[in-house]
């Protein structure tokens, strides 16, 4: 590992975030089961934590949110809405770092190096931004801190909601001997079902093998494996980067052939 030991990557995650926002305008839905997403044929956009007890995670499909959780409120969602409190959080991100990068509308990162100068500690200034946010949007965040962005981003998943992991730099190389290699960035599932043929389970296991079989096994993203498996990301906080692709999808009631 040869992580820059001066450099914090805080990584900043909405906690259910759409549906939050609902339960934000409409009290009514506090405490409440609450799912956002498409028609019968649709996808769960996002579920409240009322409703992940019962199993419903994002990208699940809405009819078996219905089935595993029929007591929900099922709701379509207002993107603009949502993207009004996202340009809230982001605006509110730009007053504690000049280099925020927005990763979605509900996450984003921000270079907190040399903000214990201004803010504190690293803890100091994580807690104040958490607090900011509650305050100023009245929704609730999970953060990471960490000195690079992939490992920044595994840990403002580790304490959700409301939570904060902070990953001191030397603790890099124990945190990776735990972690299992599927939570790092870019292993998608058939990659993880190779490694696992390899006998490779957690990210340290990684090093059994020289970067050179990596890159001839997996090409350039068995190379992007090798070095975050060493706690390596030199990718930095980028506050603007231009689109590399633009989609759109029509979901149909019913099954068709037509072209």
């Amino acid at each position: 590992m040869n992580t820059d030991p001066l450099r914090w990557i805080l990584h900043l995650d909405m906690d259910a975030f759409f549906a939050s926002v609902e339960q934000l305008d409409n009290p009514d839905l506090r405490g409440k089961a609450v799912i956002i997403g498409g028609a019968e044929r649709g996808v769960v956009s996002t579920a409240s934590y009322e409703a992940r007890k019962y199993g419903v995670r994002s990208a699940m499909p809405m009819f078996q949110a219905r089935r595993l959780c029929p007591h929900a409120v099922f709701l379509r969602g207002r993107m603009s809405r949502y993207r009004e409190k996202s340009h809230e959080i982001m605006n509110l991100l730009e007053q504690f770092s000049p280099l925020v990068e927005k990763a979605s509308v509900d996450e984003a990162y921000l270079d907190a190096t040399g903000l214990e100068h201004i803010f504190g500690t690293a803890r100091d200034m994580a807690l104040l931004l958490q607090k900011e946010v509650l305050s100023q949007t009245g929704l609730t965040c999970s953060l990471g801190l960490a000195p690079v962005k992939f490992l920044a981003k595994i840990a403002s998943d580790l304490r959700k909601p409301a939570g904060m992991t902070i990953l001191e730099y030397e603790q890099v190389p124990g945190f990776l001997r735990q972690l299992p290699v599927g939570k790092i960035p870019g292993v998608g599932k058939g990659m993880l079902q190779k490694l696992e043929l390899l006998g490779v389970r957690f990210a340290a296991d990684v090093q059994r093998y020289p970067a050179e079989f990596w890159q001839e096994r997996f090409g350039k993203a068995g190379s992007v494996l090798y070095d975050r498996s060493r706690g390596i990301d030199p990718r930095t906080v980028e506050p603007f980067t231009p689109p590399k692709s633009e989609s759109a999808e029509n979901t149909f009631a019913s099954d068709t052939c037509d072209h």
